[in-house]
């Protein structure tokens, strides 16, 4: 995204689709929210992401979902350092849907887009800042004394003369403070919290004792658990449903048929997956009957030969006359997201409103569109967001909440719905296919003169119903990580063709468009190293002199991978470098291929740029979570279709990376006093073409076509 904080169609993505959900389009003001300021027992609410009790604890609340990322401690540190908090004494809370929490890059209150601290950056710190000065006037007011002549400490507020009072104790009055207009904040020099490692995240106790809450451990008074019977073809339909035996299941006490498809409430989850089980239905499995991997690659890749709208356009590549002309065909499948926590949701629709417990991406957008399924006022629907089990964009999707919704109105009782690990492997909610045709060429210098790549794929902008391709019919999440190939080549050309085999739904998945361009692009780039006979990495710093974050990161990889240096016998290495999410990341793979001719990655080096960093620690754990994600789906991950069916099921078939299969994994994080990036996603791209890459420098063997293991 260069150096922009967010891609603007994306913003206007999400804002279209709070006005479609019926929720508010409202700018991010501080510190704003006073009617917040009805704080829970002695607690004096200082604005709406704060409160301190007089026995000096300090609770911020966070308007993000928690899904593992560690916004839970990384939005509390952005507030306690220019607040000049104890850490020690700082709680998080997750807070409901309100104007005060909505995320400055999307325009509504959800988590995704690795946005969270880039967003928070600078409103966080405000917020911290403002409270801040309210304590000191407090205390200059209590001690007649002038406000320059105070300052803070670890939750102190203290006096040139060496008097002080503690944050509690001035609460109560600092609330009751007019906020200041403007504050300064500090210089990242001053920083004491934030840079550094070693700060402790506020959720680990709670995860690692049990006591943390997931969507899953909701249970309610007299709640009723569905199970939904999904047509086995997307885009079918029940023509007929014999429930006599499932109603024969102890503890079943209802089916119905929704749009969803046919449901099962009972008294528990078991009872109601038997009940389904025993559902006697006939499908109708409408246009996708015959719907085939094999017929889905024809396509993709005839509409990759015909080429499309042109995305990105410099030089003149039809007059281009390299030397040598390389010329190659890739291919990505479709992916689940698989998140450890099946899907979920508990609702219960009463006569005043709504009540949902679910561990969703997207509380804003859920509270519109809830209104309108239950037909009640957007502020007569209560979102409680629960810890999320893995979200990589999945659970930003409002299906289960709908469903749940749904469920509840038509039985008057709270409903947990829950989906199955085979319900969501098969659930139709998926990272596009992909082809990409690309050419490439050479002078007689070996210095690249040309690159074209012809993209093929559904568009994810139309099918999230929020939002239509632009006038010039480029989707920008099919095309981004190779429209801004960042590659100093004078005659560049991309195209987009936008395909629909089967009219499936697609959605985000963890780092969109960018995970299978990105392994296109980088694979490309190797092949056209190899073909000028130059070292990949020299090959890709040669072209990124315009480029200084890129080349930095490929450097310090390198350099860190030791690029050049001889490896064991048998061992081969690979690079790769992509920026994606407001961050550049570069990764080296060494890769050995066993007897039997399967790959094992030894190691990973990565290097990151994100700019000023919160939480080092977290940055390191979640470029380590990247590569573990984008590594299963380089090496297994694909959904595919035989007669209309998906073909996986659950893990045994729906590989994910074992303990014995993970690299070792080191992180490097580049110095930077630039604005924050986001982390959660730039990990995953460089991954696959990596390991592609150290691949066919042990075998000669290019892959062209994931996952890499087939």
């Amino acid at each position: 995204m260069g150096a922009k904080p967010v891609n603007t169609s994306r913003r206007e993505f999400l804002k279209t689709s709070a006005m479609a959900g019926g929720g508010l389009i409202i700018g991010f003001t501080l510190p704003g929210a006073t009617r917040l300021a009805q704080a829970a027992g002695k607690e004096a609410q200082i604005n709406a992401y704060l409160r301190i009790a007089p026995n000096n604890a300090i609770t911020v609340v966070c308007g993000l979902s928690e899904m593992g990322q560690g916004v839970h401690t990384a939005i509390p540190m952005l507030i306690a350092e220019e607040l000049d908090a104890d850490w020690s004494r700082v709680r998080v809370e997750q807070s409901g849907v309100d104007k005060a929490f909505v995320n400055p890059i999307f325009g509504i209150q959800a988590t995704g887009g690795s946005t969270a601290v880039r967003g928070h950056w600078e409103p966080m710190r405000k917020a911290g800042a403002a409270a801040r000065a309210m304590l000191i006037a407090a205390a200059a007011e209590s001690w007649k004394a002038e406000v320059a002549d105070c300052r803070t400490e670890k939750g102190m507020v203290i006096h040139k003369s060496g008097k002080k009072l503690s944050y509690g104790a001035l609460a109560e009055k600092a609330a009751k403070l007019t906020p200041p207009k403007d504050v300064k904040l500090k210089d990242p020099a001053q920083f004491s919290l934030l840079g550094k490692s070693g700060t402790k995240r506020l959720d680990t106790a709670v995860k690692s004792t049990g006591k943390a809450k997931y969507g899953l451990d909701v249970y309610l008074p007299g709640m009723l658990t569905a199970v939904i019977a999904f047509p086995p073809v997307p885009g079918g339909k029940a023509v007929s449903v014999n429930d006599a035996k499932a109603k024969a299941v102890p503890g079943v006490r209802q089916v119905v048929q929704i749009p969803a498809g046919v449901a099962v409430l009972a008294d528990g989850y078991w009872a109601a997956k038997l009940g389904r089980d025993a559902l006697e239905i006939q499908w109708d499995h409408g246009a996708n009957a015959s719907l085939s991997s094999e017929g889905i690659s024809k396509m993709l890749s005839a509409g990759a030969a015909a080429g499309g709208a042109v995305g990105r356009n410099e030089g003149d590549f039809k007059a281009a006359k390299p030397t040598k002309k390389i010329e190659a065909e890739y291919e990505a499948p479709y992916l689940s997201h698989s998140c450890m926590e099946p899907l979920n949701c508990t609702a219960w629709v009463k006569k005043d409103g709504v009540e949902i417990w679910a561990g969703t991406q997207s509380q804003g957008p859920a509270q519109g569109i809830l209104s309108q399924v239950a037909g009640v006022q957007p502020g007569q629907v209560k979102v409680n967001t629960m810890y999320l089990g893995g979200g990589f964009g999945r659970r930003f999707a409002p299906d289960p909440v709908i469903g749940a919704t749904v469920l509840s109105k038509i039985t008057g009782k709270p409903v947990k719905l829950v989906y199955s690990r085979e319900d969501d492997t098969r659930g139709y909610f998926y990272r596009p296919a992909s082809v990409t045709r690309m050419t490439g060429g050479l002078d007689a210098n070996g210095s690249a003169t040309l690159f074209t790549a012809n993209v093929a794929s559904p568009s994810i902008m139309e099918a999230s119903h929020f939002m239509k391709l632009p006038p010039d019919g480029v989707d920008e999440f099919g095309v981004e990580g190779i429209r801004d190939c960042p590659y100093d080549i004078p005659n560049l050309h991309i195209e987009y063709s936008r395909q629909e085999p089967g009219n499936l739904q697609v959605w985000f998945w963890r780092s969109v468009g960018h995970s299978q361009n990105s392994f296109f692009l980088e694979s490309f780039i190797d092949e056209l190293a190899h073909a000028a006979g130059k070292d990949p990495f020299e090959f890709r710093r040669s072209l990124l002199g315009k480029q200084p974050r890129y080349q930095g990161v490929l450097e310090l990889a390198a350099e860190k991978a030791g690029w050049g240096k001889p490896l064991p016998a048998g061992v081969h290495r690979g690079i790769a470098v992509v920026f994606s999410f407001g961050s550049w990341c570069a990764e080296v793979a060494e890769v050995s291929i066993g007897s039997d001719g399967t790959p094992k990655v030894h190691r990973v080096v990565a290097a990151v740029d994100c700019g000023m960093t919160v939480n080092p620690d977290i940055v390191k754990r979640q470029v380590e979570s990247a590569i573990v994600y984008g590594l299963t789906a380089a090496l297994y991950g694909k959904i595919t279709f035989k007669d209309g069916r998906v073909e996986q099921s659950n893990f045994h078939d729906y590989r994910m990376l074992r303990m014995n299969e993970m690299p070792k994994v080191e992180v490097h994080i580049v110095p930077s006093r630039e604005a924050p990036g986001g982390m959660g996603e730039p990990g995953t791209p460089p991954i696959a073409p990596a390991v592609a890459n150290a691949i066919f420098a042990a075998t000669g063997k290019r892959i062209r076509k994931l996952p890499l293991l087939g």
